[in-house]
């Protein structure tokens, strides 16, 4: 019989990676964040746990839609009280908070869990090229979101 192995969190060695967010595409770079974020890229990957790597977004305003979602792709809130519905269009909420587009996309791709809550803190994104995590030495990953026979 063979045994299962489940990495220990001492051999789990946990990078930083950096991402430009820049004319990328909001699906597809949501899609490869959670992957990172989840530890799917390794071979240690586990289900039960936290096997991924933290990712740190820049130029979060800069990401891009396709087709007309930039003005139909609508973004919901509630407050709580009755009545309290806030709808917001793509435009809007990337001039209002940009950042919170990429965090909408990249949580709705985890785990719907404590664990899915635990990765979710170890992404980073910020809204123009500079970010406090210099002491962390992210390594430059390069995602190319943008198909070939797309312009």
């Amino acid at each position: 019989m063979t045994k299962t192995i489940t990495p220990s969190p001492e051999l789990l060695d946990q990078k930083w990676y950096i991402i430009d967010a820049a004319d990328q595409r909001l699906g597809r770079l949501a899609c490869e964040v959670a992957k990172i974020l989840r530890g799917k890229n390794k071979p240690t990957y586990t289900p039960h746990m936290d096997t991924g790597d933290f990712v740190i977004i820049i130029n979060a305003d800069k990401v891009v839609v396709t087709g007309r979602k930039s003005t139909q792709k609508l973004y919901r809130r509630h407050s709580g009280r009755p009545g309290g519905m806030k709808v917001e269009t793509f435009d809007k909420l990337q001039q209002r908070i940009p950042e919170r587009i990429i965090e909408k996309a990249v949580k709705g791709m985890l785990p719907k869990n404590a664990l899915g809550r635990q990765l979710f803190t170890k992404l980073k994104v910020y809204p123009g090229p500079n970010h406090p995590h210099q002491a962390q030495k992210p390594e430059e990953l390069t995602l190319n979101t943008i198909p070939n026979g797309d312009n």
